[in-house]
């Protein structure tokens, strides 16, 4: 059930996640680049002297002369107790070594540099997994939301209702500040489930508060059901019956729709079966006299409500319109509720707004929601006409009709 719209904001969730922390760690990558650059030259070693060759300290240079005099002095030197020349050679030589084993070969000083360098940049990988501080701006989310307006328009739904959603999730995601990609993902779906609750959110009637106040009254509850030809009309009457029913109410039917012996004969069908009582005159009788004696029949047999059938008929069809309006003048219906095919989308919210002008609606009942794939009816509805929908059928039995709540459908779409 509205499988299409949940696949759209889904994917517009994840498009807006995708892109704006995309952009955030390129420009996060780009300054840690530079920050690497600057830290590398910052602490680069100054250039590093090769070794002198001559002796390193004060101790070689007087080996040197030492080994000068003892070349000079031969065997006297020796006798005189002065260290031969082989001994003053093998001085020199571990001093160097000594002094060698102090400096820091060149080598080992590169690598030590490249391995703080690498710590570094290490340590700041952790600080660009997360988004700093970014800022949603129009431009990060406006040729994506355009998307989604153009695919809610292929759906079904209503032009005002697409730019409302669109210019709510606008409001609500420029500005934001964010610091991770999970509150892209979190802000945005908050978004479009506010948008849609605001669409959704209408005023509604509650169907059996309204029969326990007109039992009280001693007045069945009187509900004029009106919409075109082959919307189902017949057999939500029959779901409605069978929903009364479980609530503990008891109605009678009003077989109202004298313009097509077919509807009578569907229609008490349907009574029988579920056992409930049926006032119905013959074909071509007056519509408004059959709705009349129903309720009378339900005032004097104290049942708590009378669900009245009318004629199909298309909202172009001037005469037939007039018709139904009569039925509305002799009963005074308590709720008026069109019938709409849910699957016939932007037709129904416009058949539906031609009803309401000519004879007013109170509510309204989608049948076949259960294989409407693209839910625009549903989501557009009830908002181009300002009336709540109350009912959605969603099968073929007669148990198969659920209330409509508006956080239900929220909750289909966003999840």
């Amino acid at each position: 059930m509205f499988e299409s719209l949940k696949k759209k904001f889904t994917g517009t969730i994840g498009k807006i996640s995708d892109k704006v922390t995309a952009e955030e760690e390129l420009e996060a990558a780009s300054e840690e680049t530079e920050v690497v650059k600057s830290t590398e030259k910052s602490e680069s070693p100054k250039s590093v002297e090769k070794p002198d060759t001559k002796p390193v300290d004060d101790r070689s240079s007087e080996t040197e002369s030492k080994v000068e005099d003892g070349k000079k002095s031969g065997m006297l030197g020796f006798l005189r107790g002065k260290p031969n020349e082989t001994d003053e050679i093998k001085d020199e030589k571990s001093i160097v070594k000594e002094s060698s084993e102090l400096e820091t070969p060149i080598s080992d000083e590169t690598e030590l540099i490249e391995s703080e360098t690498s710590e570094k940049s290490d340590d700041k990988s952790g600080i660009f997994s997360f988004v700093r501080n970014k800022t949603i701006s129009e431009k990060d989310i406006d040729d994506i939301l355009f998307e989604l307006e153009l695919a809610l328009l292929e759906g079904d739904v209503a032009m005002d209702v697409a730019e409302k959603i669109i210019n709510s999730v606008k409001d609500d995601l420029i500005g934001r500040k964010i610091r991770r990609r999970s509150d892209v993902t979190d802000f945005t779906r908050d978004a479009l489930k506010k948008a849609i609750s605001n669409i959704l959110d209408i005023e509604s009637k509650d169907v059996i508060s309204l029969a326990e106040n007109a039992k009280k009254s001693g007045e069945p509850l009187k509900i004029m059901f009106v919409g075109i030809n082959g919307t189902g009309k017949t057999t939500t009457i029959a779901k409605i019956s069978t929903y009364f029913l479980e609530k503990g109410y008891t109605p009678v039917i009003a077989a109202s729709d004298t313009f097509r012996a077919g509807a009578i004969e569907q229609l008490t069908h349907h009574a029988d079966k579920l056992g409930v009582k049926i006032i119905k005159h013959k074909k071509g009788a007056d519509p408004a006299a059959v709705a009349f004696d129903a309720v009378e029949h339900a005032k004097a047999k104290g049942k708590e409500l009378v669900l009245v059938d009318t004629a199909g008929r298309m909202q172009t069809n001037i005469n037939l319109m007039d018709e139904m309006k009569k039925i509305k003048r002799v009963i005074h219906p308590d709720l008026i509720i069109y019938v709409g095919d849910a699957l016939t989308g932007n037709d129904s919210v416009e058949q539906a707004q031609k009803f309401n002008e000519a004879v007013g609606i109170d509510g309204i009942i989608l049948t076949k929601a259960d294989a409407d794939a693209k839910g625009g009816a549903a989501l557009s509805i009830g908002y181009v006409i300002q009336k709540p929908i109350l009912f959605l059928g969603v099968g073929q039995s007669y148990s198969d009709i659920i209330e409509f709540k508006p956080e239900w459908m929220v909750e289909q779409i966003i999840g």
